[in-house]
């Protein structure tokens, strides 16, 4: 079945073609992932599916009996209403046979009649009908796993990264057909974009989103529209594939340029000769030439980075952290904290969010204060900071001036000069858009100029708040490139696995409480090793169960037979005077009984945990086994102590 139909569709925007004639369709169950440049129309299309944007020509369909969840990159809320308000209003039917059967049981306990009773049956027989009992717990179950714990709050105090998260929620919980995303992994941490992952996999769902997460591109997507220059590629597999075929078909596209500029150069002698008087023939020739050369002239170079900077020198002491601690009220965001950087280090950053990642890099430039400890700066560091907050851009200056206010040129190793345009060159700022205004540029346009204002300065510390946001791939390949050739020392905040496992050599983990750990491997390695630890810790934490009860009754054992030997030499009695009482038939049977019921709710909680691992969307069932959980650990807790007590009574 097919849900999307886009056919020869154009748009311009700014006098520029972002769409030139693309085509193409999506079908029900299909997950399919749009990647392009900044400013080459990702969204655009997303708009225009979305009948927010209106095309120039050509069509765009969405089949007209299928729900659609469309979550944009600024999403609208309801100021007015609470967090669960907010998803309730736009959860479809499960969500209004829940409000109908609110006002049902409302109604019916304010007058039961016949009328009330019907209204009450016919709800219930809804909420049967679409399993809509336990909807509200999968709200909150999802709500909390995207960090929404305040369910009451109002959307209009919500921060930019909450709003972006309650409406995912919102969006995920509607159930539709067919869910368009525009960015989805901005603002969620690594632990949300895990959970994401498992949830957007589920089979029935259908799928298309503009991501420039590649791990998360591998492991959802299954096909990969590519639009580059407004014409639309198309490729049948995952990231990984994509990278592949991409390679093979611009290999391909440089050999056939190679042969077109041979062309054009012969045609442009024969133009140059070619009389005034011109025949029907002739102009025909011309016309071809000129379609030749607007082809030849279309074409841009893949962008390769090769920027060494020279930096000032870096002395013997560069940035040292001692016994930190951070805090606000009862939250702790550093505990004593210590760290000395070396030459050349490249640290990422990892953390829920709230832990103190944004936190810590602001007490490192001095823009907060630690509530004890102190930070060392070497004299001889410049340190660049890219923030969240920091980005601020005159909105009616041109590219090239915005740059230039911080400096004319870098010095390279070698004594050489980057000029400003040609750095911006490198950072994919053609000519053309070098002498645009600010206004005119897309959100990664603007993040990619704001980094560039930080490089200028040549600093030899870069400190990096998720720099990655709304940055094309193909940027992001840039920005590796360069910082993984960087010789300063590198502080990154990131969501981004790829781009930190590409450029990091350790990592410090915000693991909450305070606690922050120096990790030495990059954040694959981490998640490898912190899968092993889950393992081992659940299989020690049944060994140690049963330890603690051999432990607890060896230290009974050992207690009476020192009461006894107490007893004995106080007053000289022998062994023979202390009696011992000895189980009861019925002790003995109820001894026996718990060991085998012990043994049964061991292996039944091993099952369960061995299931939960596999379980990834399925709620209710996720639900049903921590309740099942926690009843079996109350249970073994109750029979273990039970059976402490009988078997000191044991001969």
């Amino acid at each position: 079945m097919n849900y999307i139909s886009v056919e020869q569709v154009k748009k311009t925007w700014h006098d520029k073609p972002v769409l030139d004639g693309i085509s193409f369709g999506i079908q029900q169950g299909e997950k399919v992932a749009l990647v392009a440049g900044n400013g080459q129309g990702k969204s655009t299309l997303l708009q225009i599916l979305a009948k927010k944007e209106t095309p120039d020509s050509g069509m765009a369909i969405i089949r007209k009996d299928i729900r659609v969840g469309f979550l944009s990159q600024d999403p609208v809320l309801n100021d007015g209403l609470t967090v669960l308000e907010n998803i309730l209003l736009e959860s479809g039917e499960v969500a209004e046979a829940v409000k109908a059967y609110e006002r049902a049981v409302f109604e019916h306990e304010k007058v039961q009649n016949d009328n009330t009773d019907a209204a009450l049956d016919r709800a219930m027989t809804t909420m049967n009908e679409l399993e809509a009992w336990d909807y509200e717990h999968k709200v909150k179950q999802v709500l909390m796993q995207l960090q929404i714990h305040d369910f009451d709050q109002m959307a209009g105090s919500l921060s930019g990264g909450q709003r972006k998260r309650v409406a995912l929620a919102q969006v995920l919980l509607s159930q539709p057909d067919l869910l368009i995303m525009d960015e989805p992994t901005n603002h969620l941490d690594l632990v949300m974009i895990e959970w994401l992952e498992g949830y957007l996999s589920q089979k029935d769902l259908t799928l298309l989103l503009v991501t420039h997460d590649r791990y998360f591109l591998d492991r959802v997507c299954d096909r990969i529209l590519e639009i580059d220059r407004g014409k639309l590629y198309t490729y049948k597999g995952n990231y990984s594939y994509f990278v592949e075929n991409k390679a093979h078909r611009e290999m391909v596209a440089a050999s056939e340029l190679e042969k077109d500029k041979n062309l054009y150069r012969r045609e442009l002698e024969w133009v140059r000769r070619m009389p005034k008087a011109r025949s029907t023939k002739s102009k025909s020739r011309v016309d071809a030439f000129d379609d030749l050369e607007s082809k030849v002239r279309s074409v841009t170079a893949k962008r390769e980075v090769n920027i060494k900077m020279r930096m000032e020198r870096m002395g013997a002491k560069i940035l040292e952290m001692h016994h930190l601690f951070k805090s606000y009220g009862d939250l702790k965001l550093v505990e004593d904290f210590s760290y000395v950087f070396k030459r050349g280090e490249k640290v990422g950053i990892v953390g829920k969010n709230g832990a103190g990642k944004s936190t810590f890099l602001n007490m490192i430039m001095g823009l907060e204060k630690p509530d004890a400890g102190k930070i060392v700066h070497g004299d001889t560091m410049i340190f660049g900071y890219y923030s969240q907050q920091g980005m601020r851009l005159e909105e009616g200056k041109k590219v090239i001036d915005v740059v230039r206010d911080v400096a004319d040129y870098i010095l390279m190793e070698g004594g050489l000069k980057l000029t400003a345009s040609q750095l911006l060159l490198q950072f994919g700022f053609h000519y053309d858009k070098q002498w645009d205004f600010v206004v005119k540029l897309s959100g990664g346009e603007r993040r990619r100029l704001y980094l560039l204002t930080i490089l200028m300065k040549a600093p030899n510390f870069l400190i990096l708040d998720e720099p990655t946001n709304d940055l094309d791939i193909e940027t992001l390949g840039v920005l590796e490139d360069f910082l993984v050739g960087y010789g300063g020392c590198l502080l990154i905040v990131s969501h981004d696995r790829y781009f930190m496992d590409k450029v990091v050599d350790h990592c410090f983990i915000f693991e909450g409480e305070g606690y922050i750990r120096d990790f030495p491997g990059n954040y694959s390695d981490y998640r490898e090793w912190q899968e092993l630890e889950d393992v081992r810790k659940e299989q020690l934490g049944t060994e140690s169960k049963r330890e603690l009860m051999d432990e607890r009754l060896n230290d009974n054992c050992e207690s009476t037979a020192s009461v006894i030997n107490e007893n004995l030499s106080n007053t000289n009695k022998t062994s023979s005077s202390i009696v011992k009482r000895k189980l009861s038939f019925k002790e003995k049977f109820e001894f026996e009984q718990l060991e085998k019921e012990i043994a049964d709710l061991e292996r039944e909680k091993n099952t369960l945990t061995e299931e939960l691992q596999f379980l990834v969307s399925d709620y209710e069932r996720i639900s049903a086994i921590g309740d099942r959980m926690q009843v079996i650990g109350e249970l073994l807790d109750e029979k273990g102590l039970r059976w402490l007590e009988l078997a000191e009574l044991m001969e």
